[in-house]
């Protein structure tokens, strides 16, 4: 094999596909990239056998002097395109003569030992499902709008996933810890078939990280029994899904409230967030919150210090004092856009809803326990 692309093309690359590497395996074929130069160009992949990706540079970019095809180990490989020049634009020429691979660029040269290409893992192969189109921004703003709420270890395989359910024009994307939820409602371009897919939050990092999230480039979507792909600019995705049956949660989505408040977002984050300065994990000291007429007190009273913060707000029900874990409260309003923000309470002990009034977004956070006398 022997290819000459641009530096900026090929570390892109090698960027976008290293993702998909794995870090801790006992197969060291896993480690590495797969580099495969024919007539259409270059094809960078990796697969650690629960997410494979690979991207391409077309043949307008490169110059394919020889087909072929060499797998490299991934860390060092970047390692040396990373430092092998300072200039994006700068050439380099890799070559393979079966043992030795030779990169060379500007004045410099690297020759690194070849690993076997035939112990690379294929892509796994799909069957045909049920496709989507979305563009790149709603994906992205999907995932950012609930990614927060998966569980980060596995003690619950299926709290580290989130559900992509698709009814019609509609599609519910749902995640979940124990301690919150996090639903969005979007609206399709057009009517599809039923899906209900768990789709690993690694996996939707990462493809969250590689698009631009352009309104006007789309990804398509194809799920099987068994797995996911994304399909988009010179890139494919696929992902095996978690199996199983995700959470029955409608009956936890309740109407019925005792307490709704209307406050400003920005004024409701920044006071969550000077709350926050004085609250450390491993105090676990809660953010009260005591609504009465139309003012929001929000207390804390930490080993650190007190505070004592006041909000207007538009009220209608009962009074109430809860408490919460600030990070959940923060990293649902961070989502939001809307000027206002609507909570719903019913008590101190029942979980507390952020709503729109179309539900476009739906955020469910539990309270923790406290005691009203210190506060």
């Amino acid at each position: 094999m022997k290819i000459t692309l641009k530096k900026l093309d090929l570390f892109a690359a090698i960027n976008t596909a290293g993702r998909a590497v794995s870090v801790k395996t006992t197969m060291p074929i896993l480690q590495c990239l797969l580099i495969n130069a024919d007539d259409n160009g270059v094809s960078i992949t990796a697969n650690d056998m629960e997410l494979a990706i690979e991207t391409k540079i077309s043949a307008e970019k490169c110059s394919v002097l020889e087909n072929g095809t060499i797998a490299v180990e991934a860390k060092l490989f970047s390692d040396i395109i990373r430092k092998i020049s300072f200039e994006d634009a700068a050439d380099v020429t890799i070559t393979s003569d079966g043992t030795l691979v030779e990169i060379t660029s500007e004045s410099s040269l690297f020759r690194i030992q070849e690993k076997d290409p035939e112990q690379f893992p294929e892509l796994p192969q799909m069957r045909e499902g049920h496709r989507l189109t979305v563009s790149q921004f709603t994906l992205k703003e999907v995932i950012k709008n609930t990614i927060f709420s998966i569980a980060a270890n596995d003690s619950n395989k299926m709290m580290t996933g989130e559900l992509f359910e698709v009814r019609g024009n509609n599609l519910r994307v749902i995640a979940l810890d124990g301690h919150r939820i996090a639903i969005v409602n979007t609206e399709l371009r057009e009517e599809y078939e039923s899906v209900n897919a768990i789709i690993p939050g690694k996996t939707l990092s990462d493809i969250s990280k590689i698009i631009e999230g352009s309104a006007d480039r789309d990804v398509e979507i194809c799920f099987d029994d068994n797995y996911v792909s994304f399909s988009f600019d010179d890139t494919i995705m696929v992902s095996r899904l978690i199996d199983g049956d995700f959470f029955k949660i409608d009956s936890m989505l309740s109407n019925d409230y005792l307490t709704k408040i209307t406050v400003n977002k920005r004024e409701l984050l920044n006071s969550v967030e000077r709350s926050s300065i004085l609250i450390s994990e491993s105090d676990k000291k809660p953010l009260i919150f005591k609504l009465e007429d139309d003012s929001l007190n929000l207390r804390v009273n930490s080993p650190t210090g007190y505070l004592d913060d006041v909000l207007r707000v538009e009220k209608g029900g009962k009074d109430i004092m809860i408490a919460f874990n600030p990070k959940f409260l923060l990293d649902a309003l961070r989502a939001i856009d809307d000027e206002k923000v609507d909570l719903y309470m019913t008590t101190s002990k029942a979980p507390c809803f952020i709503r729109d009034e179309n539900k476009k977004y739906i955020y469910l956070i539990l309270p923790v326990n406290f005691n009203p006398s210190a506060y």
